[in-house]
């Protein structure tokens, strides 16, 4: 760190800089207009009367009681559902059933080892990027 700086120093140290009268004054000018105003008091706010807050908590009670009593005069509608004879809907079996298993995982299996095989590749390749 000493180096750069030493470095550092030495480059502003080189660095000529002169400044207009006409920008000096300009930026004397900003300046002066950004200096903070006389913080302008303000009256402090009235509060509301009572009454306010007691017509809005009766009234927002009222409108709470309007909707409970809504919602619990109506009725639910009743669904009537037949009554359905599980018996009647399986249809009896007069053949003798004959099912033999699928075989589907062993294209999973051969997929999963597909797979296995690429994620042991790609692990072995970035540990030969990274050097290890």
């Amino acid at each position: 760190m000493d180096k750069l700086a030493k470095q550092l120093r030495d480059d502003a140290q080189r660095i000529d800089v002169s400044v207009s009268d006409e920008l000096d004054r300009r930026i004397d000018a900003s300046l002066r207009a950004a200096t903070p105003e006389t913080e302008v008091t303000r009256p402090a706010p009235v509060a509301r009367p009572p009454l306010f807050w007691w017509a809005s908590t009766i009234t927002g009670i009222a409108a709470a009681i309007a909707v409970i009593a809504i919602v619990n005069w109506q009725e639910p509608e009743q669904q009537v559902v037949p009554a359905v004879d599980l018996r009647a809907t399986v249809p009896p079996i007069e053949f003798e059933l004959k099912a033999e298993t699928a075989m589907l995982t062993a294209p999973l299996q051969e997929e999963l080892d597909r797979l296995q095989s690429d994620l042991k590749k790609a692990e072995e390749k970035v540990k030969r990027d990274i050097g290890l």
